[in-house]
């Protein structure tokens, strides 16, 4: 009876957290996409916000494959590229409304899933992997091949001021083309969260964890995985003709396997286990290859390194970071876990910084002027080893602190449990 009377009151307090929880990611992309343009008018935010909106649609029609059906596809980028192919070329010739084209364009890529599902889905696992990679080379082979259609070299290009007009847009200005990524971008997210929540998806995930024991109570796992492909594939249009609509081109290299390669390493940054775990990736790799690639031609180096530190220290992603922080910050309050997580920063900081200052000293050497940070190039290699030493030094003290910290909150709660 005490723990009737203990328990019950807790309850609306519990439910009334999970729910602030529960949409405080929808609140973040909704800051996102909207705040930062009606803040500055820089055009470089509006290009790095539109090509973050296309990503976060690509991400998350990839993890319909890879976190809803266990399926690793390294050809995802063919349904983007090809649903984007065929917007473009069905607004050249006929001059239809732009609002209408990422439409257009996921019912191309779902038309390009529904042929190429066929054969991939006949097996899963590795052998699924390298039918899509196959697949998304003949389509980057035939990208080459096929002038009249892809547009070879030069790509096929759109005016997108040239469709059916609106009235009050035009969509010349970057501004009112970045309002229509946005505003698709919503849709194409809320509708695969709607499509995550059906019973078909959570078929999809019985078939992932257990594709025998699905059989077994009357599921056919190919269906499904043709099923989730095409869906998969539909969004992925949409995700390219996004793109099309921001950079007015639709190239070869749309459907290459670097751009596959990207969506991958978007999706498991963020984590492929949560729903909004494709997004933050999506947010990272945009900001590694438009903003730090501003400042530094090693990006690329940089942004393996973060990779391989989320895939070390948290496989689950930047959302199973997030889930495990929160638990440690209910297990232990605020006091308990702030001297901790300085701690931690302030080590990753530290890390962080040699790393940082040994590469861009490096890249100065290698590349001279051309570096744009080519500051670092006149600085004195015995001084870039001492601070190197020194900031690696600082990092690992601030880690055991870290780890003596947390040594100490987990036997003050095993001796709260022994009391």
């Amino acid at each position: 009876m005490r723990d009737d009377i203990d328990v019950r009151p807790t309850l609306p307090a519990a439910r009334h957290v999970s729910t602030w929880r529960a949409a405080l990611p929808w609140a973040a992309l909704g800051v996102l996409l909207v705040v930062p343009p009606c803040v500055s008018t820089q055009s470089w935010l509006v290009a790095w916000l539109a090509q973050t909106a296309a990503m976060i649609v690509f991400a998350l029609s990839y993890n319909l494959l890879l976190g809803g059906a266990g399926l690793l596809s390294f050809g995802h980028a063919a349904s983007s590229g090809i649903g984007a192919l065929i917007a473009a070329q069905l607004f050249n010739r006929f001059g239809l409304p732009l609002p209408l084209l990422p439409l257009l364009g996921g019912i191309g890529g779902a038309l390009f899933g529904a042929l190429y599902g066929l054969v991939a889905t006949r097996r899963s696992g590795t052998a699924f992997a390298m039918i899509t990679l196959g697949i998304g080379e003949l389509v980057a082979a035939a990208a080459w091949t096929l002038p009249d259609w892809f547009g070879g070299e030069a790509g096929v290009a759109i005016d997108r001021t040239a469709g059916i007009a609106l009235p009050g847009f035009t969509f010349g200005p970057a501004r009112e083309a970045y309002a229509l990524i946005a505003l698709w971008c919503a849709l194409a997210v809320i509708a695969m969260y709607a499509l995550s929540r059906t019973p078909f998806m959570r078929l999809a995930n019985a078939v992932r964890d257990n594709p025998v024991r699905a059989a077994a109570i009357g599921c056919y796992p190919r269906r499904v995985r043709y099923e989730v492909v095409v869906w998969s594939s539909f969004f992925a249009g949409i995700a390219g003709t996004l793109g099309l609509i921001n950079v007015e081109l639709v190239s070869t290299e749309s459907v290459g396997m670097l751009r596959s390669g990207s969506v991958l390493v978007a999706t498991v940054i963020g984590g492929s286990g949560a729903f909004f775990g494709p997004v933050a990736g999506a947010v990272v790799l945009v900001f590694f290859s438009v903003v730090v690639a501003s400042v530094t031609r090693a990006w690329l180096l940089y942004l393996g390194l973060f990779f391989m530190a989320v895939v070390m220290m948290s496989p689950d992603g930047i959302a199973g970071w997030l889930r495990r922080e929160t638990g440690r910050i209910a297990r232990d309050g605020w006091r308990g876990y702030l001297p901790w997580f300085a701690c931690r920063m302030a080590g990753a900081c530290a890390w962080s910084l040699a790393i940082v200052l040994a590469v861009q000293w490096a890249y100065a050497q290698r590349f001279g002027t051309q570096e744009r940070t080519s500051f670092f190039a006149s600085m004195n290699a015995a001084w870039i080893a001492v601070a190197v030493l020194c900031l690696a030094a600082i990092g690992w003290l601030t880690m055991n602190a870290a780890t003596r910290l947390a040594g100490a909150l987990i036997a003050d709660v095993r001796a709260g449990v022994g009391e």
